[in-house]
Order: C-alpha cells, then structure tokens, then sequence
C-alpha cells in the first residue's frame, strides 16, 4: 500500500485490499473513503465490502464514487461533506489516487489559492494541472443584509455580468461591486447543445452560482423588480432598494414556452424537447438514440432568440448520429425556421447549405411553430397559407424569447422591451451612468455568448470613464459568433459584427492550418468551450477582440 499524505488529516491511496485495510487501522486512521464506482475493475472490492471491513476495525467508511474525468461539482460538494464530518486522519483511495487527490483539490477551490493546491498534490506525487480553471474560482457568500449603496449595481450574474464585473476589478481593485441575482446556480448554456448530442453530461454545464463569482465582488441572492434611474436605485423582491454610482444590466434573455400553446404541458416527454433547457436537453439525446425511423422535426422561433445558430446544432448533431448508425435514410429531417432564410450572414449558408444536402434535410421556412399535441404527436405551423399540422416521432422545440417582464415594464426599456443602449459604447441612451450588454441588450448583434465577452471589456472601460468625468471611448463593432457544430469533430465557426460585416478573431496559424493537430484539439474536444466560460468569468481580455476607440 502507497500512502500519500495531502494534509495531516487526510491521505490519499491506490486501490486497497483486506490487509491494506488491516494496516491503515493500526497505523491510525480514523476512516476511510472510496471512490470508485464499484465493478470497475477486476480483484476490486465492493463498497459494501470494504465497509464491513472498515467497522470491524473501528473506522467510519463513505462511498463517493465519482467517474475519472468526470468529476462534477455535485461530487466535490458530497466528498467535503464526507471530510467535514469525519474525524481525522482520513485514508481515501481510488484507483490510482488521482480521483480522491483531486476531489479534494476541487474542495479546496476558493480557500486555498490554486498554486497552492497544485503545489500541495504535486508533492505527493499528482499532476492536477487541468483543474487549475476550475481551481481558480473563489466562492462568494450572498450578503444577508442588503448594502444601501455601492459604487457599482450589476444586475444579473450570468456570463455577461460577472465577465463585466471581472474586468472592471482588473481595472480597478478598489471599486465596490454588487451583483444582484437570484439563482443558486450558473450555467454554460451553449454546452447544452452538446448535451443533446450526446457529447457532454449535463451536470458539467452546471456550477454553484457562489463559486463563480468574483473575489471581492458582494453578491445580493435577490431579484430586482424594477428600476429607478433617477435616484440611482433599484428595488429589490422584498422592498428594499440598493443604491449605485453606475449600474449595469445584464438580465438575459426570456424564454417564452407559454408562447406555443400546450407546449409547456408536454415537454419532456411525448416526443417533444429542447437543449434550450438544463432539464430537457438529456432527454433529446434519449430520444435521437432511440429514433431508427419516422418524422424528426426541428424548430426555429421568430428572431431575436440567443444563440441563433442552436437550432441548427441540435439538428447536424442528430444526423450525424442516426447516419453513423445507419438509419438516416430512414427518418424524414425537418427544419421549419419561421425566417425566409437558413442563416443571417449569406456567407455562411453555402456550407451549410452543403450539410443540409448531405443529411437530406427538408428545409421549410417562414413556418412558425405555433401549437402542440404532445399525446398525438402532432405539431401545428403557422404559414403564409395558413396554419399546416403535421406529425412526429421526435420534435425538438427552440421556443420564442422576449425581453425579461421586469425590464420591459421599466423606464429602461426601449419600444421592444429590452434596455436601451447605444449600439456602439453601450452606454443608456437617456441615463449615462447606465449601461446595458448581453442578450437583454437593445444592439441589433446576435445574441451570443461571444457577444458578451466582446461587450463586457466595452462596458467597464466606457463605464470608468463615465465615473471620472469623461466620455465613452471605447467601441462595440456588433462581434458575435456562432460555432456551427455540423458533425462530431468538426465547427463551421461563424463570426461576425453589426450588418454581417465578417470578423474573423482566430489567430492566424489556426486560419491558415499551421499547427492542424492544434486546431483538431480545439475543436474536437471540450477544451474550446470552457477556455472560452472560464475565461470570461475572471475577466481575461485576451477572450475578446482589440477594443477600438471612437477618434480623438
């Protein structure tokens, strides 16, 4: 048996047997914690077993099974639970001891630094370099009583808004930011697609909203329900109101499933789903798993709606599944898209175009979803001729989107209901120490993702200079991108600004193939999208692209 120590209550050890067990008690422990599931490799003892034998020598025993390389948050909050309530020393092992090494390492995020904890579980013998992103994060309590005032209010923990927040603290480490919002939990909402083609787990898009916040940024776990721009205020759900030097919104986007009638009664089941949920995007991989024929009908709402290019992705996903399987000439594709085109920027629909030829896609557009059967399967369509209903075996649901209720109803808002900026500086056009990004922006940009982490440097410098006195300098050029997921392993990476003007950001020697093993990396792999989540979240600017000034 080879025990390393990690701290001095708690080691860490390869997969152990009865004697192993018979040692760790005589040399002290006072429990032990497995982590591995169990059958996953041969000679390996049960759980169940190695609690018997951990009683019969009087130590405490947890099983917190967790799978290598998939370790989920949900799995470093049991195993710190584990660790705080047994009583040291601990012995926790796994196969190699990399899992129980760096479940405690994760454990660790937020009350040791990352270099630390590398350091820690390098001396004992465990590269955790890949954790550091995620060993990065510090973990924010929410403020039990509500500060009266702070220099700067961002409402909306989203991406947008703690990208804003991290980088106007590299800016300026002295400001006094709040971030107002109420759910427990952040979300990478683009990974949801991968989700539904059966590329990422669900829970891997899914992190404690308190760890994601930035250090020395005050959280408020509350909902704004309207806006005073004249007193510098906003109302909080329980009444009391938060005062600011600058605000800024950052709400998102709302999904509208009442919008499509009996839609909300059968999602989920039936057939019917959407990555555009954490809840249901599983089960539309369930459902293109099971499908070997029939009807699969895919949906496109009118615009705006966030990431544009998701409906798509959900499809390409799909059929490139059912055709490695050998069943795609058996099931009728469908994209009904309530627009007259495949995609806004003309240059990018020849490819596509080249996909949807390939998959035998049957493109139906200016067809607005407007009604669904779950118990007959049948979807109804509003069209220039009428409405149409038609019947599926699979129908995935991207459903219509407005601004949030409490914004529209505010003195923020423009004609359409989301908040009124500038299109370039991002500054309100009627209060100047306000300012507005994300999807629940009024700029004419698509609603992406790569959009906000554009947006977020803009904001903090242009909200600065307002705070000192000077005028807005720094430049939005409409920067969105979709990354086109056509098949597994291969993106059609869609970037553009205001008017479709193209707006490629990669650096050049992925353009032009210099390093094609890097580029396979890249977009093959999960690397690409988290590098982008993670670094929007601390505020890395090297994310976005050169900020342009408005001339002297």
């Amino acid at each position: 048996m080879t025990i390393k120590s990690l701290t001095p209550n708690l080691s860490v050890s390869p997969q152990l047997t009865e004697a192993d067990v018979v040692q760790a008690a005589r040399d002290g422990f006072r429990a032990i914690i497995d982590n591995r599931p169990d059958g996953e490799g041969p000679g390996q003892l049960s759980a169940a077993k190695m609690a018997e034998l951990a009683a019969n020598h009087g130590m405490a025993f947890a099983h917190v099974p967790v799978i290598s390389g998939k370790i989920g948050d949900e799995d470093v909050a049991r195993m710190a639970d584990v660790l705080a309530r047994f009583e040291g020393p601990v012995l926790a092992y796994c196969r190699t001891g990399t899992r129980s090494t760096s479940l405690w390492a994760l454990s660790q995020a937020g009350s040791m630094s990352a270099d630390t904890i590398l350091k820690t579980a390098s001396n004992a013998g465990y590269d955790l370099a890949s954790l550091w992103p995620r060993l990065e994060t510090t973990t924010a309590i929410p403020e039990q009583a509500r500060p009266a005032r702070a220099d700067i209010v961002i409402v909306g923990g989203g991406s947008g808004g703690l990208a804003t927040a991290a980088s106007l603290l590299e800016r300026d480490r002295t400001l006094d930011i709040v971030v107002i919002e109420p759910r427990t939990e952040h979300d990478y909402q683009p990974g949801w697609t991968m989700v539904g083609g059966g590329m990422f787990d669900a829970k891997d898009t899914r992190r404690p909203e308190a760890s994601v916040i930035p250090a020395g940024v005050r959280w408020i776990k509350s909902a704004v329900t309207s806006f005073a721009p004249d007193r510098n205020a906003v109302t909080l759900e329980d009444g009391s109101t938060v005062g600011y030097r600058a605000l800024v919104v950052a709400p998102g986007i709302a999904l509208d499933w009442a919008g499509i009638d009996g839609l909300a009664d059968t999602l989920g089941r039936n057939g019917v789903t959407s990555n555009y949920s954490y809840a249901t995007a599983p089960y539309t991989w369930e459902l293109v798993q099971a499908l070997k024929g029939g009807t699969a009908v895919f949906t496109q709402p009118p615009m705006p709606i966030k990431c544009a290019g998701a409906p798509q992705k959900a499809m390409y996903l799909s059929c490139d599944h059912w055709q490695r399987q050998g069943v795609l000439k058996d099931i009728d594709v469908q994209f009904r898209n309530a627009g007259a085109v495949l995609f806004g920027v003309k240059e990018f629909v020849p490819p596509l175009m080249e996909y949807v030829e390939r998959y035998g896609i049957d493109l139906q557009f200016e067809s607005t979803l407007v009604a669904v059967n779950g118990a007959d399967r049948t979807a109804t369509f509003k069209e220039k001729g009428g409405e149409v209903t038609i019947a599926f075996d699979m129908l995935h649901v991207t459903p219509p989107q407005k601004a949030p209720t409490f914004v529209a109803h505010s003195p923020l808002a423009n004609d359409a209901g989301y908040v009124d900026v500038d299109h370039t500086t991002l500054q309100h056009v009627r209060y100047a120490n306000i300012f507005g990004l994300g999807d629940g922006g009024s700029t004419p940009n698509a609603k992406t993702m790569a959009a906000a982490r554009k947006q977020a440097p803009i904001v903090a410098e242009n909200l600065l200079s307002v705070l000192a006195g000077k005028a807005p300098t720094a430049i939005y050029d409409g920067y969105g991108s979709c990354p086109l997921t056509v098949e597994r392993g291969k993106i059609l990476l869609a970037e553009f600004g205001y008017d479709g003007k193209l707006l490629p950001s990669f650096p050049k020697w992925i353009i032009e193939g210099t390093k094609p093993q890097r580029l396979s990396w890249l977009l093959k792999s999960e690397a690409l999208p988290w590098i982008y989540w993670n670094g929007m979240l601390k505020g890395r600017e090297w994310m976005a692209q050169p900020t342009h000034r408005k001339a002297a």
